[in-house]
């Protein structure tokens, strides 16, 4: 994916990472902090932050022996507004908003499969 854009949209697109999402909302964590309510390695909770930090909807720092990851609002603020254009889903709720992208989806595979 070469569009900054449909990068965002693919790591939003994983419930996992919508609620480390929302958890950074409240201030920087580290990783082990992360990861502790999932249940889930913590290699696997690492591959949810290296997609979320190449959306570069995180930044990830090392501080001494400890990783951190902190929000980045500029990649999120691309996709709000483009969301917007669509009046519908204003507030934007991500839930209702990957509902209707896969029915769209699924659609277009029922047409592809006539």
């Amino acid at each position: 994916m070469s569009d900054p854009l449909d990068t965002v949209f693919a790591a939003l697109a994983d419930p996992t990472r919508r609620a480390i999402l929302t958890m950074l909302l409240e201030d920087d964590m580290a990783v082990t902090d992360v990861a502790e309510p999932f249940e889930m390695s913590l290699a696997a909770i690492s591959k949810h932050l290296t997609i979320l930090t190449r959306a570069g909807l995180i930044a990830q720092e090392k501080r001494g022996r400890v990783k951190w990851c902190k929000l980045q609002p500029d990649a999120m603020r691309s996709a709000s507004v483009w969301m917007q254009g669509f009046g519908q889903f204003e507030p934007v709720n991500l839930d209702a908003f990957e509902r209707f992208l896969e029915a769209e989806l699924n659609a277009e595979d029922t047409q592809a499969g006539s």
